[in-house]
């Protein structure tokens, strides 16, 4: 190796406090009646392929309005437990081969969409899937992955 990488140095992720009138509220609000009024069908990825498992089918409900139907699954069969298990161990050296930066920049990648457009998205989920506040969301879903995959990266 004829160089080394540089990472940037992280800085935890500033917590928004949804305040009223500001531009989050307004995301996390919208992006809130978007997805309690859908009900979504939730696959799982097996080897790049969504379906549908073979098991139980379930209703995945809000816990604090457990009547209400945010999307409907269906347990995986153990066939597709080790499906699933064979795809990652298929596709663990494809990732071991990727150069460090080619990794690093995967995560950080991430870390800047979860940042912008789509922290009102996985924040709506985690009040609706978990019964959270937006600022507990806020702190616990978006702030806390967004450290992990920078942190981490450094």
């Amino acid at each position: 190796m004829d160089g080394y990488s540089t990472t940037p140095a992280p800085v935890n992720e500033p917590v928004k406090d949804y305040a009223p009138g500001s531009a989050e509220r307004a995301d996390l609000e919208a992006a809130l009646a978007r997805m309690a009024g859908e009900q979504i069908e939730l696959p799982s990825t097996i080897g790049g392929e969504k379906l549908m498992g073979g098991g139980r089918p379930v209703d995945v409900v809000q816990p604090h309005a457990r009547h209400h139907v945010l999307g409907t699954m269906s347990l995986v069969t153990p066939d597709e437990a080790k499906r699933a298990v064979d795809a990652a161990i298929e596709a663990a050296p494809a990732w071991r081969s990727l150069s460090f930066d080619d990794r690093a920049a995967i995560f950080l990648k991430a870390a800047e969409l979860l940042a912008g457009p789509w922290r009102s998205i996985l924040n709506a989920a985690t009040m609706l899937g978990q019964s959270k506040t937006a600022y507990q969301a806020e702190i616990d879903s978006a702030c806390e992955l967004i450290d992990f995959w920078r942190i981490n990266v450094h």
